[in-house]
């Protein structure tokens, strides 16, 4: 008994040395679950906040798991089971975490869930790398507490002292706490390479996301950045496809003019911000769940909104065949601008 005790001694100590990390660590991932069910309904697609909608502001930028995001926000029911699946593991896995329950099982959920934000919204945080900084850390946290696993405060530790019949199982010690069933020399090297790995995956992204390795440093989260595609007119009809790809995720922008000119620079049509305020609903085709819409004062794109506009005016019909420059203006100035063709 005491071989063992002193063999389990450097393990016990390195999870008690690491508590504070997992207790805070856990408590980040369940306190979204907490938030999403308990402080606010954030799963009903109905209410302002709707944690699909956030998810859809990820899209724009990012990386590797585009595909995936678009068709969820494609197919809201899909969304709707990702979203409340996806908070019920947070929830789960923050929980025992904290717990110290399975301790190295649930550290491979935080792995997993910090890598996800990382990828999905690593280039989000208006006034610092806010999202990136969540998943790196969460990474290199979730691969820590593997490592240690739990220590005296945990219930791994509790069932191991009372001698559980499961704890003296190898799969335990790869599962939960205890001594890592491997040789030091592989050990050794597990640990050396995991770490270069983790410090690999966060110079690439803060590179990838935000220029902060070399160059010159950009934030995607300050301005807002309107994609125009498929401008056209036809039949006097206007139609353009806008995709809202950079800038505050929880402010739109604001559309305060829409204009169209000929090649000579005669402007053919004007839409003011009144004129938005009121832009017909049916006139919006939107693409996915967070949606393009008219506000009081103007028409208003959230962050990764993606929509069809249609705009029906008598200024339009029997226009010559040609280029026409298509120019929209948000609050904040900044104009955005393509070329629709007869």
């Amino acid at each position: 008994m005491n071989h063992q005790n002193i063999e389990h001694q450097p393990y016990h100590l390195a999870g008690l040395f690491t508590l504070a990390l997992r207790l805070v660590v856990g408590w980040t991932y369940f306190s979204a679950f907490w938030r999403r069910l308990f402080l606010a309904n954030k799963l009903d697609p109905d209410a302002a906040g709707y944690i699909g909608e956030k998810f859809n502001h990820f899209l724009p930028n990012a990386l590797g798991i585009q595909p995936l995001i678009e068709f969820l926000v494609t197919h809201p029911e899909w969304l709707w089971w990702a979203m409340a699946t996806f908070t019920i593991i947070e929830g789960v896995v923050g929980l025992l975490f904290m717990f110290g329950f399975f301790t190295r099982l649930m550290s491979v959920g935080v792995f997993g869930l910090a890598m996800g934000i990382l990828l999905g919204s690593g280039w989000l945080g208006t006034t610092c790398l806010d999202e990136w900084q969540i998943g790196v850390l969460g990474i290199a946290a979730g691969f820590t507490i593997f490592l240690t696993g739990s220590g005296k405060y945990s219930l791994d530790y509790h069932f191991s002292k009372k001698q559980a019949g499961f704890t003296d199982q190898i799969w335990f010690r790869w599962l939960g706490s205890g001594v890592l069933p491997v040789a030091p020399n592989a050990l050794h090297k597990f640990v050396f390479a995991g770490s270069m790995l983790i410090l690999l995956i966060t110079l690439f992204t803060n590179q990838y996301f935000h220029g902060g390795v070399w160059g010159t440093l950009h934030n995607k989260s300050v301005k807002p950045k309107i994609e125009i595609s498929d401008a056209t007119l036809k039949d006097g009809q206007l139609s353009f496809e806008v995709f809202r790809i950079e800038g505050v995720d929880v402010y739109g922008s604001f559309l305060i003019e829409i204009s169209l000119e000929n090649e000579a620079g005669e402007t053919l049509l004007t839409l003011d911000g009144d004129q938005l305020a009121n832009f017909p609903v049916e006139n919006i085709q939107n693409k996915y769940v967070t949606k393009v819409k008219a506000g009081e004062h103007s028409l208003i794109i959230p962050l990764g909104a993606k929509a069809t506009l249609l705009i029906h005016e008598s200024q339009l019909a029997g226009l010559p065949k040609g280029n026409y420059q298509l120019t929209l203006t948000d609050i904040s100035g900044a104009t955005w601008s393509s070329t629709a063709r007869i």
